[in-house]
């Protein structure tokens, strides 16, 4: 009820009030100063007697107050600025008394006006925190309160608990401090804990809230703090420097340093290097699948820069083709490239066929896969299907609809694969293999082209570990002596753009990666580059940990390019053929009809069984299938 009346309550009538409060503490005042200067009961009979100068003394203190504009200053706004405007009004009170005396012919020594001005200016300022408290009160009452720790009792939380004591939704209850020195202390009102006191404050004032006043902290030790106190039930917010929101230091978003994946290559980047292939593409039909993805983005990118007639991105997600599409409008210079999004899955062969005649395709650019180890690992029937079928119907579609070139993305993990992801992509080349044995001279050429892991995309390492860095770690490692080839996005897309010049048929194009990178140089790598230093045994007290979590099913330790043992040179140094054999025509019918008969009969143990007979090192996928990813 209090509550409901202090807020329904207009500013005019609170500024009414504190007025009034001004005007009643005069007599207060004039009573409390002439006790402190002794005789008081003979002063205070005097006063009485003397009853018309009390009023005209409080008459003037209002007037002063007015014009000085005290009832206008919010109780929650007070302070150094309005304590100086109370003591000037109690130095012109004081003043005023003793001219209304003297004028009056009240005799009255000096030390008695002293005291009154002293008395004022004290029960003013006492008067609006017990006031202000007051307020504070009632308003808690009303509002469901937030109680916060603040952890760090430096400057930034200091001058943090004086704007939060306005705040009548947040009470702070206490600082904590890493610093024993400030342990112990009282600072602004508030006891500084050490952070072991934690849980028993949380459980004694039933704290829901932690403010990182920590500034200066590194971001690694402020992400480790946000995930400790989150696991104690907290809700966890930083506060950045009061120097940083005026402006006078760097912002927080430009002190972050964004990871450029080229630069943990370890070779020189190869993209600038690559023929253009400008004339495969120019002025034709182009139709990319997966267009929405990490490598069918930059493909679209670097297809539209060579100036196509058409460009068709055909992708299975809604948000990913319609952010593609607007990137790609937005890109367009020549209004001559006509842009045709379409939804679809390459496993709807009807689709893919109409899409192609309608637009008179030329070449297609197949990038749609599923390709997160792990997840097709846990889910080999859909992986499968949307791999291998999907590139069948797909390269049966653009047979029949007269395409003049097919180029496949593949992966270093088709060669010899541990797991369901590399199969379905062996098998997915075979397919394109055995079409390209058959196809009639001036049909679709078909091609391949291999590479290893891509940095930047979607599910790679990089991403993964930069987002365990900014958050304190630990880096996830699966074995400490795994390697990989890498590469970077705009290296990929433009090497397939390249290929795709350089088929004949049947080809398989892999690009010269240099030495494989081994993974741990690569998460130390980053994490000394972001400015921290890594947690071992030789430096335990380093900012982020490297934890190693084992093989996961089907990943290998060591990756490789290329299935035999010869490779052939291209008309670009950095870009090799690999030269492999490649099943029958009729083997390849028999790995599909199984492949589609385990599909039938939701038989996984089948469709291991079959990449295990058909596909070259493939015997390694029929060990027992893992648990599914599990939730997070």
């Amino acid at each position: 009820m209090m509550y409901r009346w202090v807020s329904l309550l207009p500013r005019r009538a609170k500024r009414g009030v504190l007025l009034c409060v001004d005007v009643a503490l005069v007599p207060v005042a004039m009573a409390l100063a002439l006790i402190l200067q002794g005789n008081a009961v003979g002063e205070i009979e005097t006063v009485a007697d003397h009853w018309l100068v009390l009023p005209v003394l409080m008459a003037i203190g209002g007037l002063l107050s007015s014009v000085l504009g005290l009832p206008s200053v919010q109780l929650k706004a007070y302070e150094s600025h309005a304590i100086a405007l109370t003591a000037g009004h109690a130095v012109l009170m004081g003043v005023s008394a003793a001219v209304i005396y003297d004028v009056a012919g009240f005799a009255a020594p000096l030390a008695s006006f002293i005291n009154f001005a002293l008395v004022y200016f004290l029960i003013s300022v006492a008067a609006r925190i017990a006031m202000l408290n007051l307020l504070m009160r009632i308003y808690r009452r009303g509002h469901n309160v937030s109680r916060v720790l603040i952890y760090g009792a430096g400057r930034t939380g200091r001058q943090l608990v004086a704007a939060l004591r306005g705040d009548e939704t947040v009470l702070p209850v206490a600082f904590i401090d890493d610093n024993p020195n400030s342990q112990g202390m009282i600072v602004q009102g508030l006891q500084v804990y050490p952070p072991m006191a934690i849980p028993k404050l949380i459980a004694d004032h039933r704290i829901d809230r932690a403010l990182l006043a920590m500034p200066s902290a590194p971001r690694a030790r402020v992400a480790q703090l946000s995930r400790r106190l989150e696991d104690m039930g907290l809700e966890v917010q930083t506060v950045p420097s009061f120097a940083q929101l005026t402006g006078r230091e760097a912002p927080l978003l430009e002190q972050l340093q964004p990871v450029v994946p080229g630069r943990f290559l370890r070779r020189a980047a190869l993209d600038e290097d690559l023929p253009r292939a400008g004339a495969t593409y120019a002025s034709r039909v182009v139709m990319i699948t997966g267009a929405g993805g990490s490598i069918g983005s930059e493909l679209c990118r670097q297809v539209l820069s060579r100036k196509p007639a058409v460009l068709v991105l055909f992708e299975v997600s809604e948000l990913a083709l319609y952010t593609i599409d607007m990137e790609l409008r937005a890109l367009l210079r020549d209004t001559r490239v006509q842009i045709v999004p379409v939804l679809g899955s390459v496993t709807d062969e009807a689709a893919v066929l109409r899409t192609m005649t309608a637009h008179g395709v030329q070449v297609v650019l197949h990038a749609a896969a599923y390709k997160h180890v792990p997840l097709v690992e846990s889910n080999p029937l859909v992986g499968m299907s949307n791999n291998v079928l999907g590139t069948q119907a797909l390269a049966h579609a653009a047979q029949m609809a007269g395409v003049d070139r097919f180029i496949l993305i593949s992966s270093d993990k088709a060669v010899r694969p541990t797991n369901i992801m590399g199969a379905s992509k062996r098998l997915a080349e075979m397919v394109l293999q055995d079409m390209a044995s058959r196809a009639k001279p001036g049909g679709t050429i078909f091609t391949m082209v291999r590479f290893g892991n891509v940095m930047g995309s979607s599910g790679s390492v990089i991403p993964l570990f930069q987002d365990q860095i900014q958050k304190g770690g630990p880096v996830t490692l699966t074995h400490q002596d795994v390697t990989r080839f890498f590469m970077t996005i705009p290296e990929a897309a433009a090497l397939v753009l390249v290929a795709g010049g350089f088929a004949q048929g049947g080809d398989v194009f892999v690009l010269d990666m240099g030495r494989a990178v081994r993974i741990h140089d690569l998460a130390v790598q980053m994490i000394e580059s972001a400015g921290y230093t890594v947690q071992d045994a030789a430096n335990p007290e380093g900012d982020i940990e490297i934890r190693v979590t084992g093989l996961r099913p089907g990943e290998k330790i060591h990756e490789e390019l290329l299935i035999g043992e010869g490779q052939l040179t291209t008309p670009h140094p950095k870009i090799l053929q690999a030269r492999e054999a490649h099943p029958s025509e009729i083997e390849v019918a028999a790995a599909l009809k199984a492949l589609r008969k385990a599909l039938e009969t939701d038989d996984e143990t089948a469709l291991r069984q079959l990449v295990a007979r058909w596909v070259e090192g493939g015997d390694q996928v029929l060990r027992p299938v893992a648990a599914k990813i599990p939730e997070v």
